[in-house]
């Protein structure tokens, strides 16, 4: 990935990072993906006060890809309030694994911006996946 698309991505995430809404944890995440077409789809966090109805900001972000007609990510990013790597939680490995390649990155971003970037594979080591049916 070019250095100019991966501000692209980080300023996406920033961007939705600060519309979270997380008013429990009061921890902000932003993510972004960039589709196999070029296009970068943000997401944020939103909390809800029954926690499980929460969705993350990657899941968000991803669901926004598919909403506009994308099916697969190239790459994904995510950035949250904290100066640590923030990684994805393991519902949001599953579901990058469903539309990302193995060798596609993440990159987990520190609040600064720094990261360390991995590949999806990396990440989630052995998906869950469904055999299609013949």
């Amino acid at each position: 990935m070019s250095r100019d698309r991966k501000k692209e991505l980080l300023a996406a995430a920033r961007r939705a990072r600060n519309r979270a809404y997380a008013p429990h944890s009061e921890f902000r995440v932003g993510a972004a993906v960039l589709g196999a077409r070029g296009g970068i789809f943000a997401g944020c966090n939103v909390e809800n006060a029954s926690f499980g109805l929460t969705c993350c900001a990657e899941r968000s972000a991803i669901f926004a890809m598919v909403a506009a007609g994308e099916r697969e990510i190239r790459e994904v990013l995510v950035i949250g309030d904290t100066e640590d790597f923030l990684s994805p939680c393991g519902a949001c490995r599953q579901v990058i694994a469903e539309f990302a390649p193995p060798s596609a990155g993440v990159h987990m971003c520190s609040r600064s911006g720094a990261s360390r970037d991995v590949t999806v594979s990396e990440l989630l080591r052995f998906p869950f996946r469904l055999k299609k049916r013949s």
